[in-house]
């Protein structure tokens, strides 16, 4: 059996919220158009059916980890990048030769209380954690420990 790893995906809440991922009929959305090739090969190569997953709001006010997730499918090939109607095509990008991956999450909590980035960079054991050093990277590793204690903050708020 494969080792439970743990990710943080970032989004921002005009575009797409933990709220949406809730409002989904089965709580389960792709995680599509992802543009960005380490993101790319993080979904296509390393998450897995059963991670975790932090949902992370950027550009909001505060920046925070809203809730977590579970990976339900691995990844595979992003169609909305040939597609010429979606929010993020790329001709690039085919079916026979396609370029971006996804995976498809489901919500499975909100926090209690949203933790802050301010929150996490106060944290000494969170001080290396990648939001911290790499906060463009919209799709992330966490590591056990992380994980452990962010959603101890969220959920006991």
């Amino acid at each position: 059996m494969a080792v439970r790893k743990f990710w943080l995906v970032k989004s921002e809440p005009e575009a797409y919220s933990f709220d949406d991922l809730l409002s989904e009929e089965d709580q389960t959305a792709e995680w599509d158009g992802v543009r960005n090739y380490t993101a790319r090969n993080t979904m296509r190569d390393d998450m897995q059916a059963g991670d975790g997953v932090l949902f992370y709001h950027s550009n909001s006010k505060p920046t925070a980890v809203v809730g977590y997730a579970t990976v339900v499918k691995s990844g595979y090939p992003d169609d909305t990048a040939w597609d010429p109607d979606s929010e993020h095509p790329d001709p690039r990008s085919t079916p026979d030769n396609p370029i971006w991956y996804m995976v498809d999450i489901k919500a499975e909590n909100k926090f209690r209380s949203p933790v802050t980035l301010q929150q996490i960079k106060a944290h000494g054991d969170l001080k290396d954690m990648v939001l911290v050093n790499n906060s463009r990277l919209s799709v992330q590793p966490v590591t056990n420990r992380e994980w452990k204690i962010i959603l101890t903050l969220g959920m006991d708020g």
